[in-house]
């Protein structure tokens, strides 16, 4: 395999253009001078594809575009020192260093090893200093080898980083005779994506320490692997440091330590201040500590910093999260396999599964397939398969919903109860007497109060004191067995009908909504999609219409389930686009970051992901979270009023191909983007104008 990164494939104080994109590209083209990239264009396109999923823009001026591509053969890094710098979205600022990361499509985990490499380098001001003081490719190459340990130290090395503040991982600070030995702490990092933040925050927190002369241990729970602490490590810490922005892996390890909670983005900024509230904090007898102090009374029980909001906000989205894999895939393909096979493919199906094999295709008319793709018998046969392998992962994405919330509270103890509770809620077994009638299914709702349920029992068992002997089958045996007696006799005996009653009432009220009452409903569902855009209230919305979806997969068009995921859909779709096309009409309205994250927008929204509207509404929520709530109620409403539905619970615009009177579909839409981008643009106008858009 050649070298990552050689002289041909850097450039120092270059003009690449004005924006990302013009950088990109012409990076692009760097790698392909090299002779790196067996396809140029495609490289371009899966980097900006990345691209527009989120900014690759870092604190200190530091850019990191990064894909996986069929345009290159073998792992490849090439690097630009920029002149003038260019905006990659960094809320501090353009960067003048850019790294474009590709890695080969069928690769292993090349990519990933070698994003967590460079983000724990760029945190380090010599590393950095070092790549703006080179005077030539080789005195750069020199530098990233040594960082990414494919090259002893170099020269170059010992030439940019004299003088330099060493900053080891986990350095201890001699002491003298008689002298107590410095505190240890422990920390966890991790995001989302668990690739650049995830290491970026490591390695700040363990160079702040550094300087505070005291020792730490970081768990990255990342993208790249885990390596959990040693029992020994934690029980040594003095205390311990949480910079997540998702749930923390086992954090029962870490019970009655006190502990400093924050987003995974805090480090990089803040890690000298993270270290001295953990410092201080492990003096203090009334500090916040982990849940489940190892002495009783000890802490007050603070839960981590985390207010009952946040709680509740982590555990739902916890267990979306993890639902949504599952909805995602299983509707999408229920959806293809009405589109190959025709809607009547949910009657043969399992006739076709068994009696046909690809060689030997159904016949599609004597089937009564009158809808299946160019009368093949052979699509209806790949249609009949889809829509198995749908259904299926349709059947657990309720139990995934419960037990991920029961994870989000009991960590591992809590996953089994909590997929048996989502099993409940969802009858997944199929329970019925004699006459057919069925055990009350709770749906979703049941699935989010059955893992409440399963979670806080199961944390409730895990911190009571037992023997040595018995520790080792609590969380393997003793807790998942109790948990799910205790609380499957709770959902069955005692809350069972009360919330199947329920469910059933709100599904016959939806089912018999028509007219005013429809597009109320519509507009009720577009305020949410709108309000937090990704948050709580969103993910309520979307879970009820997806689960609309999976109970009506094989019901007609006009089923009112179906109606309902089509506005849950189109709503969640305007937020991203409204403030793009804002961001077109009336540029000077808005800075510079922003105008980048809304050429994102148009294929964030159509791509039904409204997080892409985050950045817009954190900068100034009090005149975009109304505007796009506007947009959003007039597409819910419209699509209601025009009949639209959708088969597919998830894809925007690319399953338009599952929607039902597509016209109708397209006016919403646009009735929605037009409205909220108006609304923007008035609210906007009342204040002043960005002036760093005005010089530009």
């Amino acid at each position: 395999m050649s070298d990552l990164i050689t002289t041909d494939l850097v450039r120092l104080d270059v003009d690449l253009g004005s924006d990302k994109e013009s950088a990109i590209r012409a990076l692009a083209d760097v790698v392909g001078g090299a002779g790196r990239a067996t396809d140029v264009a495609q490289l371009v396109e899966d980097a900006l594809a990345r691209e527009a999923t989120s900014p690759t823009g870092l604190p200190g001026g530091i850019a990191i575009p990064h894909c996986r591509t069929t345009g290159v053969d073998e792992p490849t890094l090439a690097f630009v020192r920029l002149a003038p710098p260019v905006d990659f979205g960094a809320k501090d600022g353009p960067a003048d260093l850019a790294f474009l990361i590709s890695a080969p499509a069928g690769g292993d985990s090349t990519h990933l090893q070698l994003l967590t490499k460079l983000a724990r380098a760029l945190v380090k001001p010599a590393f950095t200093d070092s790549l703006r003081a080179a005077e030539s490719p080789d005195e750069v190459v020199d530098l990233v080898n040594h960082e990414l340990g494919t090259s002893p130290a170099s020269a170059a090395t010992a030439k940019h980083s004299a003088g330099a503040a060493s900053t080891p991982a986990a350095t201890a600070v001699p002491t003298s005779a008689g002298a107590a030995p410095p505190k240890s702490l422990v920390a966890v990092t991790a995001c989302p994506t668990g690739i650049a933040h995830t290491y970026m925050a490591a390695e700040a927190l363990e160079a702040a320490a550094a300087r505070a002369g005291v020792t730490i241990a970081v768990e990255t729970q990342g993208s790249a692997g885990s390596h959990p602490l040693s029992p020994d490590t934690i029980a040594q810490a003095a205390a311990v440091i949480f910079a997540v922005d998702v749930g923390v892996r086992d954090r029962g390890r870490f019970a009655g330590k006190p502990v400093v909670s924050s987003g995974v983005k805090r480090p990089i900024d803040e890690a000298d201040k993270m270290i001295a509230e953990a410092l201080r904090y492990a003096d203090d007898p009334n500090a916040p500590r982990v849940e489940g102090s190892v002495t009783a009374g000890e802490g007050g029980g603070a839960g981590a910093q985390e207010s009952w909001g946040g709680r509740v906000r982590r555990v739902l989205m916890t267990g979306v999260s993890y639902m949504i894999p599952f909805v995602a895939a299983g509707g999408l393909l229920i959806a293809l396999s009405f589109l190959l096979g025709g809607y009547e493919i949910v009657g043969p199906y399992g006739d076709i599964a068994v009696n046909n094999t690809l060689f030997n295709p159904p016949s599609a008319s004597g089937l009564g397939l009158d809808h299946a793709l160019f009368g093949s018998g052979f699509l209806a046969y790949i249609g009949a398969i889809f829509f198995i392998i749908g259904k299926t992962a349709f059947a657990f994405f309720i139990p995934a919903l419960a037990g991920y919330i029961a994870y989000a509270i009991a960590d591992r103890p809590g996953i089994a109860p909590g997929f048996v509770m989502g099993g409940l809620a969802s009858n997944l077994f199929g329970v019925v007497d004699p006459n057919g009638t069925a055990l009350p299914a709770t749906g979703f709702l049941g699935a989010i109060i059955g893992g409440v349920l399963a979670g806080l029992i199961a944390h409730w068992l895990a911190q009571r004191t037992v023997p040595s002997w018995a520790r080792g089958l609590m969380p393997v045996m003793v807790i998942p067995l109790v948990t799910s007696i205790v609380a499957g006799l709770l959902m069955i005996v005692v809350l069972g009908k009360p919330i199947g009653w329920l469910m059933n009432q709100l599904n016959d009220g939806l089912t018999s909504m028509s007219g005013s009452s429809a597009v109320l409903l519509g507009i009720i569902l577009g305020l949410m999609m709108a309000f937090d855009m990704g948050g709580p209230l969103n993910k309520v919305a979307y879970s009820f219409a997806a689960a609309g979806v999976g109970a009506a997969a094989t019901a007609s068009a006009s089923d009112p389930r179906l109606k309902i995921m089509a506005a849950v859909m189109l709503a969640g779709m305007v937020p991203p686009i409204a403030l793009a096309l804002a961001t077109v009409v009336r540029p000077h309205l808005f800075n510079i970051p922003e105008r980048e994250n809304g050429k994102a927008g148009w294929l964030l929204g159509a791509s039904f992901i409204t997080e892409g509207a985050i950045p817009f509404a954190a900068a100034d929520p009090l005149r975009v979270i109304p505007a796009i709530m506007l947009g959003s109620a007039v597409t819910g409403g419209l699509s209601e009023a025009l009949d639209v539905s959708v088969r597919a619970p998830h894809g925007g615009i690319f399953v338009i191909f599952a929607v039902s009177n597509v016209f109708g579909y397209l006016i919403s839409l646009a009735a929605g983007v037009l409205v909220g981008s108006a609304a923007v643009i008035a609210l906007k106008s009342l204040g002043p104008s960005d002036e760093d858009v005005v010089t530009v």
